[in-house]
């Protein structure tokens, strides 16, 4: 059993991902680096154990029901338990207006965004539920917004994949149900939205630096016993739904 708090990032060998595992880890915190690729993942992990901070890579592939199983199983051998959960792993397949969007592009989307989130945790729960503190955070978007998208003069306005907007609306309900059921425990469900971050996900066309746009995931990860949960936010607080 592990003494200081471990955190599950998914998605981590990268971009975001890696961002938040390095923030978390500089706080004191073991970070798994979870990654469908075992070398990447191994290569993220040492280049954040060079710069001092405990990072372990945890293969997982969230579309993978097995690969989820055993990673969850590996954690529990190894660590006893779990306290933060980042369910950041999202792919943005679609370019095309919706009525030129393939059917089979929707589904490998939701795939990773929406059935790996719901796998991912359901997988991690029991490890959540040993710790005195546990925290979930589910990277979301602006783009998940249906408020934001049904303005006009939303400055993302014109961003209306549907693959992706729609994968993220659906992780949004995913956040509400589960913190709704563990709204009497200690564990908190919450969404993050980490503004338009030049990543590989928008061919590094984003605005924000992957240093930005980890902050609120963070945030919500050390969130104390009075903070919020069943929340959409970003660095300016509340997001509408």
């Amino acid at each position: 059993m592990a003494d200081g708090k471990i955190a599950l990032i998914t998605g981590a060998n990268k971009g975001i991902g890696k961002e938040i595992a390095r923030q978390l880890g500089t706080q004191g915190l073991t970070v798994l680096i979870g990654a469908r690729d075992a070398g990447r993942g191994a290569e993220a992990a040492d280049e954040l154990m060079r710069e001092g901070i405990d990072a372990r890579a945890v293969l997982l592939d969230v579309t993978d029901q097995a690969s989820i199983a055993a990673a969850a199983d590996r954690i529990k051998g190894e660590l006893g338990r779990l306290d933060v959960l980042v369910n950041n792993a999202g792919i943005a397949l679609d370019r095309v207006p919706p009525s030129q969007l393939d059917l089979d592009t929707l589904r490998r989307t939701y795939d990773t965004n929406v059935f790996g989130v719901f796998a991912v945790t359901k997988a991690m729960l029991p490890l959540l539920r040993k710790s005195d503190a546990g925290r979930i955070v589910n990277m979301s978007s602006g783009l998940g917004s249906l408020t934001q998208n049904s303005d006009p003069d939303w400055g993302f306005a014109g961003a209306k994949p549907l693959a992706y907007n729609s994968s993220k609306a659906a992780l949004n309900m995913i956040t509400v149900i589960f913190a709704a059921e563990l709204k009497d425990t200690p564990i908190k469900v919450n969404a993050a939205d980490p503004g338009f971050t030049a990543t590989d996900l928008n061919q590094h066309r984003g605005t924000r630096t992957v240093e930005q746009g980890a902050a609120i995931a963070v945030r919500l990860a050390t969130l104390p016993p009075g903070g919020p949960t069943g929340g959409y936010f970003d660095d300016d607080g509340v997001v509408p739904w």
